[in-house]
């Protein structure tokens, strides 16, 4: 076994410090971590406090200077100061969690240092992606990029890695979808045939904070298949890799998009109907209607709802249904967000649910309905509305002489993976912890690459099927509205990157 590794964060929002740290802390606590360095812009380079309880931390952070989110690579006096630090600190691994704007130019960094890289998702986006054709297709464009300088870094070291954090990977409930589609598939010969999907954040964003409030916002051109969309970008190509069978294969997509923008939402929802309902909100709005609609113009989508046409040798093997939303249930009433953004919090409520049919052999129902966060109310967190619900429905045609059962309902506890300290909760948190230990365990030698369960290299499909989603979007803004052909791109996986002929997996140490 080597030693902890010693580790940089680049980007420490409210992001990083709800979902990286926590799961930091713990693998320092479990050895695997050595010193958390991050990184931030001036006006955020602050200590961070963080921790286990008992064993509180400090985070130091150190600025960078800004540089435009146009760049495809680091300007010197950043690269100055991370480089810097990777020789004071004695770093040996990153984490990238800054906007995702700016994600290609110091994954590229990392990648071309021989840095082992933690990538956030998404992979990139650019300024302007819902609306600029060119920006869209960047994003598939940024894939390879990252696939090139990742294969040049293996070549160079075959102990290096880079791991997307798009966490439903390790989620339970998830990997129990994918382990029942190769199920069925390995038992009929039938891929999945239907996906129908939905996620809503329940994030109710005030007129003027749609132009006031950028973090995780639309004011640079993209919204909500950015800021969560990738998850099911990532988790639905997933899911239909494990139906693939021989001769089967998905290798292009056909893509339709639909959205609103913030000026859909004041449609919706007027400026005088939020002062109907919200006492003192007429106060606190600076703007008019009329002013909104002019400052709003060109921004980001607000909900997006994908058609998709998974297609293989010509043929339709899958047809899917993405629908993604900001504008759905909340429990928000009050004028201020807390505290200052609308990332977490204010009444935010998750919901999402999945429905996968294969053929006539299977059908998967997986539900994740909140209405609270936190126990509350003597509310059960993991009955229907609790803020851990989770369920499971798994049909199949028991008619066939394959011993399988009609129906049965998977809950939280029957999703639980392992027993005691080891244990996976179905939740995104302890699926986040597991990712972050999963990448260290690989550096620290306790782990083998081929158990890895999200590489870059695994990842050409949700970029691609990103990019074209924001493609037809961008394609329709860019046609005044009017109804565009469906977007379609190739989308077979990207090769296997194999070790390096002779190089044997060896463990990585604080120092490199």
């Amino acid at each position: 076994m080597s030693a902890p590794v010693n580790v940089l964060v680049i980007g420490a929002g409210p992001h990083t410090r709800l979902n990286h740290l926590p799961a930091l802390a713990a693998a320092q606590d479990a050895g695997l971590a050595g010193t958390v360095t991050g990184v931030d812009l001036p006006h955020a380079a602050t200590p961070i406090d963080h921790g286990t309880p008992g064993r509180p931390r400090r985070m130091p952070v150190v600025p960078v200077p800004p540089f435009p989110v146009s760049r495809r690579s680091l300007p010197g006096a950043v690269r100055h100061v991370l480089e810097d630090l990777v020789e004071r600190q004695r770093i040996g691994a990153v984490v990238v969690a800054t906007e995702p704007s700016v994600h290609l130019p110091y994954a590229l960094w990392a990648i071309r240092h021989g840095l082992p890289v933690l990538l956030d998702k998404p992979l990139t986006v650019h300024p302007g992606a819902s609306t600029d054709p060119a920006a869209a297709q960047a994003v598939a464009d940024d894939f390879e990029t990252l696939l090139d300088a990742y294969r040049d870094a293996l070549h160079r070291d075959g102990r290096m890695v880079v791991s997307v954090l798009a966490q439903r990977r390790w989620h339970p409930a998830f990997r129990r979808v994918r382990e029942l589609i190769a199920e069925v598939a390995e038992a009929t010969n039938c891929p999945v045939t239907s996906v129908q999907s939905s996620h809503g954040d329940g994030q109710w964003r005030l007129p003027h904070e749609l132009v006031d409030l950028g973090y995780h916002g639309y004011t640079s051109g993209y919204g909500k298949a950015a800021h969560s969309g990738y998850h099911h970008f990532d988790t639905v190509p997933w899911w239909l890799a494990a139906g693939e069978r021989p001769g089967k294969e998905i290798d292009e997509i056909e893509v339709h998009a639909a959205c609103t923008r913030p000026g859909d939402f004041l449609s919706q929802l007027t400026v005088a109907d939020h002062a109907r309902l919200l006492p003192g909100f007429a106060d606190r709005n600076p703007y008019t209607e009329q002013q909104l609609h002019r400052l709003t113009a060109g921004f980001g989508e607000v909900d997006v709802h994908l058609n998709v046409a998974y297609r293989g040798r010509g043929r339709v093997l899958a047809l899917g249904s993405h629908n993604l939303a900001h504008t759905s249930f909340s429990q928000r009433a009050a004028l201020d967000p807390v505290p200052g953004s609308l990332y977490k919090g204010n009444g935010r409520i998750g919901q999402e649910s999945h429905i996968v049919q294969q053929g006539p052999f299977q059908a998967l129902h997986l539900h994740v309905l909140q209405t609270l966060h936190g126990d509350g109310d003597g509310v059960d967190p993991r009955a229907a509305g609790g803020a851990d619900h989770i369920a499971l429905h798994v049909f199949r045609n028991d008619r066939l002489a394959l011993g399988w059962e009609r129906h049965r309902v998977l809950g939280f506890h029957d999703l639980v993976q392992g027993d005691g300290a080891d244990a996976v909760l179905p939740t995104q948190q302890s699926a986040r912890t597991c990712a972050v230990t999963e990448f260290l365990s690989y550096l620290a030698g306790r782990l083998p690459r081929t158990e890895m369960a999200s590489d870059l290299a695994d990842h050409r499909r949700p970029a691609r099927l990103m990019s074209a989603a924001y493609l037809s979007m961008a394609r329709r803004a860019a046609g005044d509205g009017q109804p565009c052909a469906p977007v379609a791109l190739d989308f077979r996986p990207a090769p296997v990157l194999a070790e390096p002929a002779g190089r044997a997996l060896a463990t990585l140490g604080a120092v490199r």
